[in-house]
């Protein structure tokens, strides 16, 4: 049977950007994640649950993510993007079901926390490898932003949506709407994924001045390996402290906004969302052109300048709401650039034979920053007895500048003697 790839005259058809966004729609109902800030009211008001119990479900969805991705990694680089991401559609759907049955807390912890987490693992491990593999090295940085900005777009759509939900289905039917909804998307664009053929190169076509040319290992790198590497362990640390910084504030801007915006806070949280889908983009086309380390030591300076600008901006009542806007859009940029530019710095060092469990293992410093850091934001607010955010602005700021130093240790993996 031949290959639906390869043409009558056997040339190989370039699917790279009908991958690309597919890859960018699964992302973008994989963003369902943030549904759970809309329906924490309503699941209080209609199940009764009281204080942790509001966050457990959404944390434990993180972390369950996370840690996903390394078993979904793994089965993506062997069984291929359609199957794996199908899978994952499945699996956040029956989660979904599941609550959309319940309201016992611990249901809610299985399917949201745990069957939702898993699928949405398995999706996200999926999107991003099998269009990286239809371009070249040049465009990596672009093609991972634009595939990654999905997944911070979503807010925009899922704000509202959520809300019309929950005011004519409540908590039990919005989640049985959204739970089919999920796997007919996913598993639909599932099957527009798909790697090239065996030995494919994509060829890259002079377009002007000459991009800088990224850090490759020589030969592809397996994770037992990456484990063994100073670099992957510097990676990670500066990840856990970009991703983790960036949420400590994210999941507290909504709150933060109302002091000076009331009712209007809402604005700041979907501007926040655009700016978090359009940092990736940026960010991946700046790192094909001037490098990777420059760029994320741009992105992590950045961020912590607005750290230390956001503490009298979000203090004071009469902040202009323009001010604040304008803060949580570059913000979300920031903390999204981090989603596009790790993955291009695992193709380039590790290659993509393993590229999905590689990336995988990396991408759970993002599943501890998000656990670790917005939790001491949490104690940090609450020890300075007024509510203050001062304490988080000033820690986020300073471990992002310790991020931004720690870029300049990075070193590419030593060409192998043949």
């Amino acid at each position: 049977m031949r290959d639906p790839v390869i043409d009558g005259d056997g040339v190989v058809k370039n699917l790279g950007w009908r991958v690309t966004f597919a890859g960018l729609g699964i992302n973008l109902a994989l963003g369902i994640l943030y549904a759970w800030s809309m329906f924490k009211g309503s699941i209080e008001s209609e199940f009764g649950w009281k204080g942790s119990q509001l966050n457990d479900p959404y944390a434990l969805c993180c972390l369950v993510f996370a840690f996903t991705m390394i078993l979904a990694g793994r089965c993506q680089d062997k069984v291929g993007p359609r199957l794996t991401a199908s899978f994952g559609g499945l699996l956040v759907g029956a989660g979904f079901l599941l609550c959309s049955t319940t309201a016992s807390y611990a249901m809610w912890l299985l399917g949201f926390g745990v069957l939702a987490g898993m699928g949405i693992g398995f999706g996200y491990s999926s999107a991003t490898p099998p269009a990286l593999k239809w371009f070249p090295p040049a465009k990596t940085g672009m093609i991972a932003g634009l595939v990654v900005a999905g997944f911070g777009l979503a807010p925009v759509y899922l704000a509202p949506a959520s809300q019309y939900l929950l005011g004519h289905y409540h908590v039990k039917g919005s989640m049985l709407i959204l739970g089919i909804a999920f796997v007919v998307i996913v598993c639909g664009l599932a099957q527009l994924l798909r790697n090239p053929p065996a030995g494919y190169s994509a060829v890259q076509k002079s377009e002007g001045p000459t991009p800088a040319k990224p850090a490759a290992a020589a030969v592809p790198v397996g994770p037992g390996e990456i484990l063994r590497q100073p670099t992957f362990w510097l990676l990670w640390l500066i990840y856990f402290v970009g991703a983790g910084a960036g949420l400590m504030v994210i999941g507290s801007v909504g709150g933060m906004a109302k002091k000076s915006m009331g009712a209007l806070a809402f604005v700041a949280v979907a501007v926040m969302a655009i700016g978090n889908a359009g940092g990736p983009v940026l960010a991946g086309i700046l790192s094909d052109k001037i490098g990777r380390r420059w760029t994320l030591c741009l992105v992590l300076s950045i961020q912590a300048a607005l750290m230390f600008i956001a503490i009298p901006v979000m203090a004071s009542q009469d902040t202009p709401a323009l001010a604040i806007v304008l803060i949580a859009a570059l913000i979300g940029a920031n903390y999204g650039a981090n989603l596009a530019l790790f993955p291009s710095y695992a193709k380039d060092l590790w290659g993509l034979k393993s590229f999905g469990v590689n990336y995988g293992i990396l991408f759970t410093a993002w599943g501890v920053g998000g656990l670790v850091l917005p939790r001491l934001q949490q104690t940090l607010t609450a020890k300075s007895g007024t509510g203050s955010y001062t304490l988080s602005f000033i820690t986020a700021g300073a471990l992002l500048l310790v991020g931004a130093a720690l870029t300049f240790l990075i070193r590419p993996p030593k060409p192998k003697e043949a």
